[in-house]
């Protein structure tokens, strides 16, 4: 561990502060923010080596990327320091199988992207967990046909209104082909080298190498 955010700052002591008062989310906002007035803090903790390598476990509540800047301001700092980077946004294959499920992951993640800015891998996890039948299933969705989907999703909805939402989000996705999933399983040594071969090739982690192209399955 390069750094750890909890030398700078924790939830708990902030929720336990009386002259704060705040609950998790507020705690956690305010612990965001005052991390963004400290990058120094940070900048001092990575120091100056080359060709690092350093992954950021961010935390998961999607309101960080939606509603706040400090995602942002982050991502903006690493570029001043001249780090490439690159997203990788995690979502639950188990919360996936369900045509109308994913298409709100697909939005979560497009949400990021279109707060950060920056390349993004998206990824689908935990598919060692899933059942024969689901992940026979969740393959529809690694490759997604929006349009097929569209029929899947709206005969769930009975609102005329929602039904023509759902159509122009689908077709959005599909003309653009702006969101796909790679599958991770953590059991699989090939998945795990897939998923990084297309993060190293994002952010060109040594291009002074022979160049390869990621596989795909």
């Amino acid at each position: 561990v390069v750094a750890d955010i909890r030398e700078l700052i924790e939830v708990d002591d902030v929720m336990e502060d009386d002259s704060l008062r705040f609950g998790p989310n507020g705690g956690l906002v305010f612990c965001m923010e005052y991390f963004a007035n400290n990058f120094n803090w940070l900048e001092e903790s990575l120091g100056h080596v080359e060709d690092d390598y350093i992954l950021f476990d961010c935390p998961g509540q999607i309101e960080l990327y939606t509603h706040l800047p400090v995602m942002k301001q982050l991502v903006e700092q690493l570029q001043q320091w001249e780090f490439r980077v690159c997203g990788v946004f995690l979502v639950d294959s188990q919360f996936m199988v369900e045509s109308f499920k994913f298409i709100s992951g697909i939005l979560a993640a497009l949400s990021a992207m279109i707060s950060l800015e920056i390349p993004q891998i998206n990824i689908m996890t935990k598919m060692d967990l899933l059942s024969k039948k689901a992940k026979k299933e969740i393959e529809k969705y690694l490759d997604p046909d929006m349009y097929s989907m569209i029929e899947d999703s709206t005969n769930l909805l009975k609102s005329k209104m929602f039904k023509k939402l759902t159509k122009s989000i689908c077709g959005l996705i599909d003309d653009y082909g702006m969101v796909r999933f790679l599958p991770f399983d953590r059991s699989d040594e090939e998945s795990i080298n897939i998923v990084l071969q297309h993060i190293d090739l994002t952010i060109q982690y040594g291009e002074d190498l022979e160049f390869k192209e990621p596989k795909v399955r």
